[in-house]
């Protein structure tokens, strides 16, 4: 199953469905994937026209960032629901015995650290396309400052989803795994917040 090549009505049965995947981790990487899309419009639309001259090369960078993210969401929302899956088959490993309580153990914690870097990677996207869709709020076509609002709205709820979905999984580990996230996360959550905040105070102003 590729949720990228679903019909947006499938997709909303699978994920209101009583099956673990796809789940919030799924939903924010397709959402940060909207959120590349409507950026690339904006884009386009600025340069479309001469009256924006003085954003086009925003918007020529802010193209090609779209471009690149767009794949690679579609790519993330796949992981996202094979890494759960993975966690989901540790935890039905046998444990009769020791040996196989420490597999099984070991298994759980290496799958729950991937179904932690998924999203994480998610948010990392995020938080590199939010300063291009700051920059079309700022500076692009003013006529598409609502669509730079919901692409800013959509990269910042990826975001913070995917972020929700890091932390759920950390929380399940030794404080010894996933040691790098645990270290970039309240950066990368004040880096949100900020660039959502400045995106939606730019959206507001050219509305």
């Amino acid at each position: 199953m590729t949720w990228a090549n679903t019909t947006l009505t499938d997709f909303e049965a699978a994920v209101k469905s009583s099956d673990p995947t796809p789940g919030g981790g799924t939903v924010a990487a397709v959402a940060l994937g909207q959120a590349a899309a409507l950026l690339s419009m904006v884009a386009d639309l600025t340069l479309s026209s001469d009256r924006w001259s003085d954003a086009h090369q925003a918007a020529h960078d802010a193209k090609a960032a779209a471009a690149a993210v767009m794949p690679r969401a579609s790519h993330l929302a796949d992981a996202d629901a094979h890494a759960f899956d993975a966690v989901v088959e540790a935890f039905k490993l046998p444990k009769s015995t020791e040996e196989e309580k420490e597999a099984r153990r070991h298994e759980i914690r290496a799958a729950t650290l991937g179904a932690a870097e998924v999203p994480f990677e998610t948010a990392e996207q995020a938080c590199g396309l939010l300063p291009h869709v700051l920059a079309m709020a700022e500076r692009g076509n003013s006529n598409a400052a609502s669509d730079a609002g919901v692409a800013s709205l959509m990269a910042t709820a990826a975001a913070k989803g995917a972020v929700f979905n890091v932390l759920i999984n950390l929380n399940a580990l030794p404080e010894s795994m996933g040691g790098s996230m645990r270290a970039a996360l309240p950066k990368m959550e004040e880096d949100i917040r900020n660039l959502g905040r400045a995106c939606m105070d730019a959206v507001r102003s050219r509305l």
